[in-house]
């Protein structure tokens, strides 16, 4: 789902549309990418927006993720701090540039399962598609990215070796068949200085992917 409405198509659901028809008024601190799962923060009144954007803007928000790529990145802990400009060419894509905006993204491999590995983020900065252009640059982009990766969705058959399909089931249903990628922590202080941690628990879709290859190590 989109957080703001699509300029180009007014009749795809966004998730502000539907937080202003539970809460009546309400702004949109940030947005994640539309097949990113995870924490959105929304504010109540003008006063809550503005410092909220504010904090967001000078960066003193840390902003944590987890999520899925293809094979095991080198070394399994680290940073890329890439600048990251739009795309000559393709409108909507971005690219690592030395002449881009600098971005700056730490990264650690949890677990690797040689085919994908989870991993976590914490993004210093807030460059569109930070995340799944950085690890493009390492070769290792996130799973089920059709710009930067593959859109091929991860199947039982691609992790299970003696995978076989149920009697009556002619097609594999996918495990996942959207972006690899989830919002999972936020902190942040209040006004009054008190420190708050919100955390999203990894979704259903990347956890079956991620408890089939616990299983089929």
């Amino acid at each position: 789902m989109l957080t703001l409405p699509d300029r180009h198509d007014n009749e795809l659901t966004s998730l502000i549309a539907v937080m202003k028809k539970a809460y009546g008024e309400i702004f949109t601190v940030h947005r994640l990418d539309r097949d990113t799962s995870g924490i959105i923060l929304f504010a109540r009144n003008e006063a809550a927006h503005k410092y909220f954007s504010q904090l967001f803007e000078s960066r003193d928000v840390e902003k944590y993720y987890l999520g899925l790529v293809h094979g095991v990145p080198m070394p399994e802990k680290g940073a890329v701090n890439e600048g990251i400009m739009e795309h000559p060419v393709q409108k909507g894509k971005m690219v690592t540039n030395r002449k881009g905006k600098a971005s700056l993204t730490d990264y650690e491999v949890l677990e690797s399962f040689g085919l994908y590995s989870l991993m976590k983020w914490r993004i210093h900065t807030g460059r569109t598609h930070q995340i799944r252009v950085h690890m493009k640059h390492l070769g290792h982009p996130i799973a089920v990215d059709e710009l930067y990766g593959s859109p091929q969705p991860v199947l039982l058959s691609s992790i299970k070796k003696k995978f076989k399909l149920g009697k009556h089931t002619e097609e594999e249903r996918p495990l996942l068949s959207r972006l690899a990628l989830h919002a999972a922590m936020l902190v942040f202080k209040d006004p009054s200085g008190k420190t708050y941690t919100v955390e999203a628990p990894l979704p259903k879709d990347i956890n079956a992917v991620v408890t089939q290859l616990r299983k089929n190590r």
